[in-house]
C-alpha cells in the first residue's frame, strides 16, 4: 500500500467545500453492501478548486450533481480520493458505491464479524464506507436509511432518533434522524440480533429518554451493572457539570469484534463487549469498575466531543484528555477517590513516562501526524487528564467549573481547538494561562529536583525547585513549564502541621519558595518537619530528592494525602532495589522497612489502600529511572523483595487474610465499595502467601470454594506467577469451567502470558493454537501477545524468542488489521534502552518489517521513528 503523507498542524486551513446535510440508504450484504450518499454541498470562499472526497476500499458505482450525472471527465478516482471538477456554489451530491464488510478484517469503517454488521469510523474510517469530506471540522444533519434482512437482523441501528421503520418482502427498513450536526468519524451503523435490556432515564428537565442496552444472544445477565452505570453518569453529568443529554433515546451495543475499548457516537454507542458485560461469576472487582468508567466515559463525550468536536486530530485531546478527567472523577465521586488516583498515577509512571521517553514522543496536541490511529496514546488521553487536572488543581472547583460553563456556551455546536478551551478557561476567572499552554506544545516529562530545608530561625519551610525537560524528537530545548506543587508536612510523630500555601507554582527554572506554617505548635526545637512534595501527583512530573528512609516511612504511615502516602511506600522499595543493583547485590530489607509494612498491614487504613501500597512496583515503573534497563538485576531483586516481604510477614499476612476471608465469607458477594476494598487486600496477601504456601492443596481447595472471578482469578494468578505446584492444575481446572466463555478466557491467556517463567514464550505460541484464540479477533490479541509484551523479563528473553514471536504476529496483522499490529509493536520503539544484544535482536525485527512489501501505514510511521531515533 501507499505511504501517507505526514500532516502537520501548522498547515491547517479550513475545507474549499463544507456539507450541510447526508442522505445515506445503507442495502446491507455481506460482500455487496451498497451505500448511495446524498449530501447538500456548500463551497466555502471565493475560489475555483475541485471537490476531493476521501474513499478507501470502495468500489464507485456512479456520481451526479443536482439529480444529473456527470460526464467521466468531471470526475476522477484513486485508490484514497474522488475529485470532482464544478463550478457550482451549492448542489447536491449524489454518490452510489458499493464496499463487502465481510472481508474487513482491519474493523474500520462498516464490517461483517461473528454474524454482525458493526462500523468503527474514528479517526478516518467513514471513508472505508463512502466517498466524503472525511475530516472532524465538516459537522452535517444525518439522515439514515437501512435496509437489511428481517430474518437475520432484527435490529438496525443508526445514531439519532427512529423516525420510520416498515417492512418490504423480506427486507426490514429502518430511517435514523440526528438532529445535530456531528462529523462522519461520530457516524454509527449496527445491524444485528441481540437481546435487549431497556431502561428510561427522566433528565432535570423532566424529559424521559429511553435506554436501550444491545448484547449478544445469551448475555442479557451480564448487562445489569452496564445499565446502572450509565443512569449513574446521566444523573452525574447534570449535577456536577449542568451538562444534560439532548435525544430521546440512548443505546449502547456491545460487540465482540471491536479495535477499541468504545466509541461515543452520538446517541448509538458501540462498545467492546468486555466493557459492558459483567456479573459475578464471569467478571472481577476490576471488571465492574472498569465497565462503570468507559460507560461514563463515553456518554460524558456526548457534550465533550460530539456537541463540541475537535477542529483538526491534532486537537484529540481536547476531547479526550477532558472526557479523561470527567471519566476519572465520575469514578472518584462513587467509589474510592485515593485508590482511582492511585490507579491513575501508576498508568503515568508506567506507560506514559516510558512514551515520553521513546522516539514516539509527543506533545498531547501533537504538531505532526502521520497515522492518525498511532495517536491514540496514553499521551494524549492520560496525560491530556492530568493537564486539565492540573488547571483544575489551579482553579479550584467553582473556578473549573465557570471555565466549563464558558466553553460549553461559546463553542456548542462547533468544532474548535485547544486554544479554545484554555482560552474559555481564563476568561471565565480572568486568569492568564499563557506559559501553561507549553504543556500542549511541549513533549516530554519534567524532572523536578527539589530539596526542602526548615529554617529554624524564621519558622519556614525553604523548598527550592529545579526544572528540566529532556529532548525529545524534534523539540531539542523546552521553556519551563507552568507546574502546580501540593506540599503538605508532618512531624515526626505524624501529626500534621497546617501551612499557610498548600499548592505551589513553579514556574521558573529554578524557584526558592518560603512557606509558614504552625510548626511550633507540632515541633519541638530539636525536630525538623517531614515535607511531602506533589501530593495527589499535582502534576506529571519526575522527582529528584533526597529523602531519608525514616522520613518515607513516616509518609506512609501518615501522610493526610493517600496518593502521598501509597507513593512513600513505592519510592521505599524502589530505593531497596535501586540500590541492590547500583551494588550489584542481592536486595535487603531492613528491619524497620518491615515493621512499617506490619504496622500498615493491622492498621485501619483504607483495606484497599494498604493493598496498593502493599504491592511492589512493576519492572517497567523501575526501569524509567535508567538509561540501559538491567532486566535481570530488577527481575531478580523484585523477586527477592517479594519473597523477603512474605517471609518476614508470613504470621501478619496469614491472621489478616484469615480475618479478612472471615468477614468476606459470611455474607457471600456483594459489588459495593467496602467489601472490594476487603478483596483487593485479602488478594494482594494472596500473592505474597503463594510465596511462602507449601501445602499443596491448599489453593485447589480454596478455588473450588470460590463463588465469584475476583477470588477465582486471583487463585490463579497466585499459583501461576509463582510457578506453584498448583498451577497447573488450576490452569487445566480454569480451563475446563470456562472454555467457550470468551471474555473469561481472555483472563486465563492474559494471565499465562504475564507469567516470568523460562517457558512462557513457548507457552504462548502453544496458546496460539488454543480453540478460544484466534488474530481475527482484537481482545484475543490484546489478552494474550499484547499482555505479553508487557512481560518485561520474558518478552525480553536475553535469546530474543520473545521478539521473534511478537515480530511475526506482528507481520501477520500487517495486512489484515494493522492498527492492532502498530499496537504490538509499541513494545520495540524503546529498543535502544537495552543492552547491546537485545538492541541487535530488536533492530533486526525492526529491519525486517521495514522490509516488508506493503507495509501499513499504522506500522511504517513506528518502524521509521524507532529506527531513526
Amino acid at each position: 500500500m501507499s505511504q501517507k503523507t505526514a500532516k502537520y498542524r501548522k498547515d491547517y486551513k479550513a475545507p474549499d467545500f463544507t456539507i450541510d446535510t447526508v442522505d445515506l440508504t445503507v442495502e446491507l450484504d455481506p460482500v455487496n453492501t451498497r451505500v448511495t450518499s446524498t449530501m447538500v454541498v456548500r463551497r466555502q470562499g471565493n475560489h475555483q478548486q475541485p471537490l476531493e472526497l476521501d474513499g478507501e476500499g470502495l468500489t464507485l458505482e456512479s456520481v451526479s450533481i443536482d439529480s444529473e450525472s456527470i460526464p467521466e471527465q468531471q470526475y476522477t478516482v484513486t485508490d484514497q480520493q474522488l475529485t470532482i471538477t464544478t463550478d457550482k456554489e451549492h448542489f447536491t451530491l449524489t454518490v452510489v458505491n458499493s464496499i463487502n464488510p465481510r472481508d474487513n478484517k482491519a474493523l474500520e469503517g462498516l464490517y461483517l464479524a461473528d454474524g454482525t454488521y458493526c462500523t468503527q469510523c474514528e479517526a478516518e474510517g467513514f471513508r472505508r464506507i463512502t466517498y466524503y469530506l472525511d475530516r472532524p471540522d465538516v459537522l452535517a444533519k444525518f439522515t439514515t436509511t437501512i435496509i437489511a434482512d428481517k430474518q437475520s437482523y432484527p435490529f438496525v441501528l443508526a445514531n439519532g432518533n427512529l423516525i420510520k421503520q416498515s417492512e418490504e418482502g423480506d427486507k426490514r427498513i429502518a430511517v435514523w434522524e440526528d438532529p445535530f450536526p456531528k462529523p462522519s468519524y461520530l457516524f454509527a451503523l449496527v445491524a444485528g440480533d441481540f437481546d435487549v435490556l431497556r431502561d428510561t432515564f427522566t433528565t432535570r428537565e423532566g424529559r424521559e429518554v429511553k435506554l436501550e442496552l444491545f448484547v449478544d444472544k445469551g448475555n442479557l445477565d451480564r448487562s445489569d451493572h452496564a445499565m446502572t452505570s450509565l443512569k449513574n453518569a446521566m444523573k452525574w453529568d447534570e449535577e456536577r457539570f449542568g451538562l444534560v443529554y439532548d435525544l430521546d433515546i440512548y443505546m449502547i451495543v456491545a460487540v465482540d469484534f471491536f479495535n477499541m475499548g468504545a466509541m461515543e457516537n452520538k446517541g448509538l454507542n458501540v462498545f467492546n463487549a468486555k466493557y459492558v458485560l459483567a456479573n459475578p461469576r464471569t467478571a472481577t472487582d476490576q471488571d465492574f469498575l472498569n465497565v462503570e468508567s468507559v460507560i461514563g466515559h463515553e456518554y460524558f463525550h456526548n457534550w465533550t466531543g460530539n456537541r463540541i468536536t475537535c477542529r483538526d486530530w491534532f486537537q484529540l485531546s481536547l476531547k479526550e484528555g477532558l472526557t479523561v478527567f470527567r471519566d476519572q472523577e465520575f469514578s472518584s465521586d462513587l467509589g474510592s477517590r485515593a485508590v482511582n488516583r492511585i490507579q491513575d498515577v501508576k498508568i503515568i509512571r508506567s506507560h506514559q513516562f516510558t512514551e515520553d521517553a521513546g522516539p514516539m514522543a509527543h506533545p498531547i496536541r501533537p504538531d505532526k501526524v502521520l497515522e492518525m490511529n498511532n495517536f491514540y496514546t496514553v499521551t494524549v488521553y492520560n496525560k491530556g487528564a492530568e493537564v486539565i487536572r492540573m488547571l483544575h488543581t489551579l482553579l479550584g472547583e467553582e473556578g473549573f467549573q465557570r471555565g466549563m460553563k464558558c466553553y460549553v456556551e461559546r463553542h456548542n455546536g462547533q468544532a474548535v481547538t485547544c486554544e479554545d478551551f484554555v482560552a474559555a478557561m481564563e476568561a471565565a476567572n480572568g486568569a492568564d494561562f499563557s506559559q501553561f499552554r507549553r504543556w500542549y506544545s511541549q513533549a516530554g516529562t519534567p524532572q523536578v529536583k527539589a530539596t526542602v530545608d526548615y529554617d529554624n530561625d524564621n519558622k519556614q519551610l525553604v523548598v527550592s525547585l529545579r526544572q528540566h525537560t529532556p529532548a525529545t524528537p524534534g523539540q531539542e530545548t523546552k521553556q519551563p513549564f507552568h507546574i502546580p506543587v501540593k506540599l503538605s508536612a508532618l512531624n515526626p510523630a505524624g501529626e500534621v502541621i497546617q501551612l499557610t500555601d498548600t499548592v505551589l507554582e513553579l514556574t521558573e527554572t529554578e524557584q526558592d519558595f518560603r512557606v509558614s506554617g504552625a510548626f511550633t505548635d507540632k515541633l519541638t526545637a530539636q525536630q525538623q518537619p517531614v515535607v511531602s512534595l506533589f501530593d495527589n501527583f499535582s502534576a506529571p512530573v519526575k522527582v529528584e530528592r533526597e529523602i531519608s528512609r525514616d522520613e518515607l516511612r513516616t509518609l506512609m504511615a501518615f501522610a493526610p494525602d493517600p496518593v502521598s502516602r501509597w507513593d512513600a511506600s513505592q519510592q521505599l522499595f524502589a530505593t531497596l532495589i535501586h540500590e541492590a543493583v547500583a551494588k550489584e547485590t542481592t536486595v535487603q530489607v531492613d528491619a524497620d522497612t518491615v515493621q512499617a509494612c506490619r504496622e500498615l498491614l493491622n492498621s485501619d487504613t483504607d483495606p484497599a489502600l494498604i493493598a496498593l501500597a502493599l504491592t511492589l512496583p512493576n519492572i517497567a515503573t523501575l526501569a524509567d529511572s535508567y538509561s540501559v534497563i538491567p532486566v535481570e538485576k530488577l527481575r531478580h531483586n523484585l523477586k527477592r523483595l517479594k519473597r523477603h516481604l512474605a517471609e518476614s510477614l508470613e504470621d501478619s499476612i496469614r491472621e489478616r487474610y484469615q480475618q479478612l476471608s472471615a468477614e468476606l465469607d459470611s455474607n457471600g458477594y456483594q459489588l459495593q465499595g467496602q467489601d472490594i476494598a476487603r478483596r483487593q487486600l485479602r488478594n494482594t496477601l494472596l500473592s505474597y502467601l503463594a510465596e511462602v504456601e507449601t501445602e499443596s492443596d491448599w489453593f485447589i481447595e480454596r478455588y473450588r470454594q470460590t463463588d465469584n472471578m475476583t477470588d477465582s482469578l486471583a487463585l490463579l494468578q497466585a499459583t501461576v506467577w509463582t510457578q506453584h505446584q498448583q498451577a497447573q492444575p488450576l490452569l487445566t481446572l480454569f480451563d475446563e469451567q470456562w472454555r467457550g466463555e470468551k471474555l473469561v478466557m481472555d483472563k486465563w491467556f492474559q494471565t499465562q502470558a504475564l507469567a516470568d517463567s523460562s517457558n512462557t514464550v513457548e507457552a504462548v505460541q502453544k496458546l496460539m493454537e488454543h480453540p478460544d484464540f484466534t488474530l481475527d479477533n482484537p481482545n484475543r490479541v490484546y489478552s494474550l501477545l499484547a499482555a505479553f509484551t508487557q512481560n518485561v523479563a520474558q518478552f525480553h528473553r536475553v535469546d530474543g524468542a520473545g521478539y521473534r514471536l511478537v515480530g511475526q504476529v506482528i507481520r501477520q496483522l500487517n495486512d489484515s488489521n494493522p492498527q492492532v499490529a502498530s499496537r504490538l509493536l509499541s513494545a520495540f520503539v524503546s529498543w535502544r534502552r537495552y543492552d547491546a544484544d537485545r538492541q541487535a535482536l530488536m533492530k533486526q525485527e525492526l529491519e525486517q518489517l521495514r522490509a516488508l512489501p506493503g507495509l501499513a501505514s499504522d506500522l511504517f510511521e513506528k518502524v521509521e521513528n524507532s529506527l531513526a531515533a
